[in-house]
């Protein structure tokens, strides 16, 4: 797994507040039963006011794991 951002973590601990931190780097859509559609597009608004990441409406499907997130912030790290 690629190193954890604290600001991530802090962004789903947001979200998931009974999911233990220690548990949030392996989370995902089949293993945290509060993460449904509005989960998703609450976490894509975060990602965006933290990050400066905007997530297009056709990338929430991919947006599914804790790394999946990472991923889509190393992508837009690096497109510009």
């Amino acid at each position: 797994m690629s190193e954890q951002n604290p600001l991530l973590v802090q962004c789903f601990a947001a979200i998931f507040p009974k999911l233990p931190v220690d548990q949030i780097p392996n989370a995902t859509t089949e293993t945290v039963p509060e993460w449904d559609s509005l989960a998703t597009v609450t976490l894509a608004a975060l990602l965006e006011q933290e990050f400066g990441a905007p997530v297009d409406v056709f990338d929430l499907p991919e947006l599914n794991s804790f790394s999946a997130v990472q991923n889509h912030l190393k992508k837009h790290r690096q497109s510009q």
